[in-house]
């Protein structure tokens, strides 16, 4: 494969990116408070509008995984994966009707502080260090996946652009706060669109049109219809997607700290249900244009000549390959489109960085120091800072070992441990009688379960079968599936080669263990939102349920009791399910006092005189 190489103007406009996040960090660290308390540091004074808070959104979850990751993959096994459109919308919806408003009520720092209040401080603790785990993790993925594609097509130094791209990034989280964070997500989401629409304007007149490309889409067999198939061990169908993502994105933005600290960055509740309403399109955009680059490249080189085919590279790096040849001979373009992913990249770092942050200051140092000066707290929360960033720098040495396509494998870190994260958060909010005891068991069984099929779908290579690649008509079409490559030498026998490498015939599907390993990715947080759920439920019935009056304010939301609804009250009482005690109209996380001597009338008087916030309660557009 020929390598390619930058232009100035490429590097130039490369070096603008960079620099102007970091100028971003320089302004809010020497503007307004100058981030010397937590609440600017952390939460931004709380004060942000719906807009810049749901651009963060979106770029916080846009991530260069999902730039690399979704064109691949539908270049190789067509455009099955966009039905996981389906679960953005109830993946959004729920968090904007129930989670939000619930966790902003309480007026809480850190998702996991509601784990302390519904149910004690080890749940936090554990439901901390377990999101801490997640994220540096993921942060691997996310740093090494640009550096890795770009080293391969351009052949720049791999570390060193990893060290640069997870540098800078630490260094304006680290002095700008979550305001630096959340302008530069603004910014960086604007340079996300316009590079992936360069890519596909210049992809579809090279390809010969958008009718040329269409014809070459289906001639190659890259349009998937609805695969209504049940079996949860296919890869993607259209209930792997649309119901097993439906998890996915409520653990991703139901309980990601990540997401959560933005809505409560939100000046007003109304503000952060807002922003949660506004994510629901923007996605829906952002997941057409990776869909249409992965048709378009697919259309670019169906029909082409072996030699210009990059036949020894793995489907991420394919991307980039696409890019280079396509804008080559356009100076600048091809640094849009780096800059474009390395914005995805740098969006999705920040916001973990600071929200690792928060949730070590707020979950694990604070409540042990409690007399801690709001200096030494902000400072303390900048080293952290810092020091998270440094961390997902090592951990990114680590991301190759994996060899699957980086959107799964992303994907199945979120599952793994998102869905046991969910499943305790969704135990505790959803069932009143649910105990703390309950609460750890149910978690640790979580978590057992997926790292179970997790871990043993990566051993065997499992993860949902399906996912071979599609029979294509195009004569010398170079297809890719995950670590599959059709080499130059194997042309010639294109039919053969769909045979060996498609989905594994029904005679031989797995059976026993294997056959669970196999389950797919997509239903990881689904299973074990679902095993924390019941096991959980299970040991607090048996340990002795939590009494209606032992449940802290606001931290339960009236599900059962609205389904319910027909049952008698004594039924409903014993059940926990009254209502009594399931809003916050009431209650303030930063003021409350759990003394039981104080009247609710003087209760309600302190709240509204403390923060007029309280006042604003609406939980729909």
């Amino acid at each position: 494969m020929e390598q390619m190489y930058f232009s100035v103007v490429d590097y130039v406009i490369f070096a603008l990116l960079l620099l102007a996040s970091m100028a971003i960090g320089v302004y809010y660290a020497l503007s307004g408070g100058r981030q010397r308390t937590t609440q600017e540091f952390l939460l931004a004074d709380r004060s942000m509008a719906a807009v810049p808070v749901s651009l963060s959104l979106i770029a916080s979850f846009q991530s260069a995984v999902a730039i690399v990751g979704i064109p691949a993959e539908v270049y190789a096994n067509g455009t099955q994966f966009w039905f996981i459109g389906c679960a953005y919308v109830l993946g959004l919806l729920i968090p904007a009707q129930v989670f939000v408003p619930l966790f902003y009520r309480l007026r809480l720092s850190s998702a996991y502080e509601y784990l302390e209040r519904r149910f004690n401080k080890a749940v936090r603790i554990c439901g901390t260090l377990t999101f801490i785990f997640q994220t540096v993790i993921y942060m691997g993925v996310c740093i090494y996946t640009p550096a890795f594609a770009l080293n391969k097509v351009t052949g720049l130094p791999l570390w060193g652009t990893v060290l640069a791209t997870g540098l800078v990034c630490t260094a304006y989280t680290t002095i700008g706060g979550l305001k630096a964070v959340i302008w530069t997500d603004v910014f960086q989401t604007a340079v996300m669109f316009a590079g992936q629409l360069a890519v596909i304007v210049v992809g579809v007149q090279q390809a010969g049109g958008v009718k040329a490309v269409w014809d070459r889409v289906l001639e190659g067999n890259r349009i998937s219809g609805l695969d209504l198939n049940p079996d949860p061990t296919e890869r993607h169908t259209f209930w792997t997607l649309a119901v097993g993502g439906v998890f996915l994105m409520l653990a991703l933005y139901g309980v990601n700290q990540a997401q959560v600290q933005r809505y409560l960055s939100a000046r007003t509740e109304r503000e952060a249900v807002r922003s949660c309403y506004m994510v629901i399109p923007a996605l829906q955009v952002a997941l057409a244009l990776s869909c249409v680059m992965g048709l378009v490249m697919f259309a670019r080189y169906c029909g082409e000549d072996p030699s210009r085919r990059p036949g020894s590279l793995s489907g991420d790096a394919m991307v980039l390959f696409f890019v280079m040849d396509m804008l080559q001979g356009l100076p600048g373009l091809p640094g849009l489109f780096i800059a474009c992913l390395f914005s995805a990249a740098l969006s999705s770092i920040s916001s973990a960085f600071n929200s690792l942050a928060t949730v070590t200051m707020e979950d694990l140092i604070r409540p042990r120091y409690p007399a801690m000066t709001e200096a030494r707290a902000t400072l303390l929360s900048k080293g952290l800072a810092m020091s998270y960033g440094l961390l997902c720098l090592a951990m990114a040495y680590f991301t190759h070992l994996m060899g699957e396509s980086v959107l799964q494998v992303a994907l199945k870190i979120f599952g793994m441990v998102g869905g046991p994260l969910l499943g305790v958060f969704s135990l505790g909010m959803f069932f009143p009688w649910a105990n703390s005891t309950g609460a750890l068991v149910g978690l640790g069984a979580g978590l057992a379960t997926a790292f179970w099929i997790g871990v043993g779908s990566i051993m065997t290579r499992g993860g949902g079968s399906g996912g071979g690649v599609l029979p294509s008509n195009c004569s010398v079409a170079w297809l890719l599936s995950g670590n599959t490559t059709v080499s130059h030498a194997n042309m010639s026998a294109v039919p053969s080669i769909f045979f060996n490498i498609s989905a594994t015939p029904p005679t031989l599907r797995p059976t026993g263990l294997r056959r669970l390993y196999s389950l797919s990715y997509m239903w990881y947080s689904g299973l074990s939102c679902l095993v924390v759920v019941l096991v959980g439920l299970l040991v607090s019935f048996l340990s002795g349920p939590m009494k209606e009056e032992d449940v802290f304010p606001g931290t339960v939301y009236p599900l059962l009791g609205n389904l319910l609804f027909f049952l008698p009250d004594r039924y409903k009482k014993k059940l926990c399910c009254t209502g009594q005690s399931m809003h916050a109209e009431d209650r303030n996380g930063d003021t409350f006092s759990s003394d039981k001597g104080a009247t609710e009338a003087e209760t309600k008087v302190l709240l509204r005189a403390s923060d007029p916030l309280l006042m604003e309660r609406e939980t729909s557009v």
